[in-house]
């Protein structure tokens, strides 16, 4: 399906791939994808990787929304130790540093991480972008409509999936501008979006692959899913289940997900069929 150099890794995908979230805050959305003592965080990372996750993406601090920004310092403190503990164990790993501050990213790259996942497309830090491709990593490049702290009071669209491919449109050009090679495109589920927009999103996500990028859909556990089915994000694998089997039927190439082994099993349930 498509190749990503990371720092010298080639990450070859020949079906859809498992990224899994491991995040070292005290106050993201789901409790049990919050690990802050190192050997919590080692038996996670190993417990992903036996189950098949091709990527580890590591936070540092929470973006539900409502969310309060932390500082670079901080959350340097907190990945930095995360990714130098989890590359030292796992060398062969491919470790991605969720983040929107151009210098985690690149303190990050240098501790091990081989990957940028930025919520912000390069809006919150100018120097990201240009970062990124000076490191010459791939680049997860999301749709935000506002800030953690904004996004989800009243966010509205004319269009929402033509006004989400023209930013992406624009922003890979942006982004081949500042030397970044592998792109990869996240429509931002819950970002920004009401309910109703992201199910118009997951519905028409295969009207992305015309950007030509693979296309990552994080949906896992989120309020789309325990608000709808009246449950809470605990209870909420199930119906990640079911939206990770959409995304893949309507071309996703990358799930963000909590659970690595029931997403392994989406991919390789619909890989069968397909």
């Amino acid at each position: 399906m498509f190749t990503l150099n990371c720092d010298g890794k080639l990450l070859v995908a020949e079906q859809p791939l498992v990224m899994g979230i491991i995040n070292s805050t005290p106050d993201s959305f789901y409790e049990g994808s919050r690990f802050t003592e190192t050997d919590d965080l080692l038996r996670q990372a190993e417990k992903m990787l036996t189950e098949g996750a091709s990527i580890l993406d590591i936070g540092g601090q929470s973006t539900r929304p409502g969310s309060e920004q932390v500082g670079i310092t901080e959350e340097l403190n907190r990945v930095i130790p995360a990714i130098r503990s989890i590359h030292d164990r796992f060398p062969e790993a491919i470790i991605s540093i969720d983040t929107y501050y151009a210098q985690v990213a690149k303190d990050a790259v240098d501790a091990g991480a081989s990957i940028i996942n930025d919520i912000s497309a390069g809006n919150f830090d100018t120097n990201m972008l240009s970062t990124a491709g000076a490191m010459n990593v791939p680049y997860v490049c999301m749709h935000m409509k506002g800030d953690p702290q904004s996004m989800q009071k009243n966010p509205t669209y004319e269009n929402i999936n033509q006004e989400i491919l023209d930013f992406f449109i624009a922003k890979k050009r942006e982004c081949q501008d500042a030397g970044i090679k592998d792109i990869i495109i996240d429509p931002g589920f819950g970002f920004g979006k009401t309910i109703r927009h992201n199910f118009t999103l997951l519905n028409h996500l295969e009207i992305f692959k015309i950007i030509d990028c693979p296309i990552l859909v994080g949906i896992s556990r989120k309020s789309t899913i325990y608000k709808t089915l009246g449950v809470t994000s605990e209870q909420a694998l199930n119906g990640t289940t079911v939206l990770n089997t959409i995304a893949l039927m309507k071309g996703a190439s990358i799930l963000r997900v909590h659970d690595v082994k029931e997403a392994m099993e989406v991919v390789k349930l619909v890989s069968c069929m397909k």
